[in-house]
């Protein structure tokens, strides 16, 4: 999941950009606001954090071009001016949110994910079950924000779950589908090794491999609404 960062302070810059990192976020930061208008105008992010106080283009008139140019893309300003007045600027000059530094880096993680949940935005690549999401593309898991660290195998069978939600797959079915992208047999066993395996590392994101006698594997979601 692509981010932008628009941040003059390096040291800021460089303390958010590890943390969303380690949360699962593929970032791109700037720290000019010329620069950072072309680079969110051309780019594709799912989300992006904007500092208001930046050189050449400031952040509010950098927020109301991108605006113009994407409407869709959700933003949270950042911004040491904590008046009435300034919050009101920054919401109409387009923002989706507003944070006042100093902050706790957990706010902003919450703040992002309710933005990302509101915009529904996910890349094709990208399949998603309750919170789990899986990017093919990306080759990489997380729940929520939080990246799970799957081997190869593991990842493939996920993925092969998860685009099969709703339906029983059979450990030969997913046999087939390992063997087509590599060169060494898969047997049975093998599947039975690599369920186990990802169960247990799927129990904290409560999604579900129920074991259906005779038949397979069925992918569920334990979360309510999901």
């Amino acid at each position: 999941m692509r981010l932008f960062l628009a941040e003059d302070d390096p040291i800021l810059a460089d303390a958010l950009v590890t943390g969303l990192t380690k949360s699962g976020f593929e970032v791109d930061w700037e720290t000019d606001g010329g620069v950072a208008e072309r680079r969110m105008v051309n780019g594709d992010y799912e989300v992006a954090i904007l500092d208001i106080g930046l050189p050449t283009v400031d952040g509010l008139t950098l927020l109301r071009r991108v605006r113009m140019l994407k409407p869709s893309i959700p933003i949270v300003l950042l911004t040491a001016l904590d008046g009435l007045d300034n919050r009101v600027a920054g919401l109409d000059a387009g923002a989706d949110d507003y944070l006042t530094k100093p902050f706790e880096f957990p706010e902003l993680e919450a703040r992002l994910r309710a933005l990302l949940r509101r915009s529904q935005i996910l890349p094709p690549s990208v399949q998603q079950l309750g919170k789990l999401k899986l990017d093919r593309a990306a080759q990489r898991v997380w729940y929520d924000t939080v990246p799970l660290d799957l081997s190869a195998r593991e990842l493939a069978v996920l993925d092969i779950l998860i685009s099969q939600r709703d339906k029983v797959v059979t450990k030969e079915q997913i046999a087939g589908e390992l063997a087509d992208d590599s060169t060494v047999d898969v047997g049975l066993n093998a599947i039975e090794v690599y369920i186990h395996r990802l169960r247990k590392k799927l129990e904290p994101c409560k999604v579900n491999i129920r074991t259906v006698r005779g038949l397979g594997y069925l992918l569920e979601c334990q979360e309510e609404g999901a």
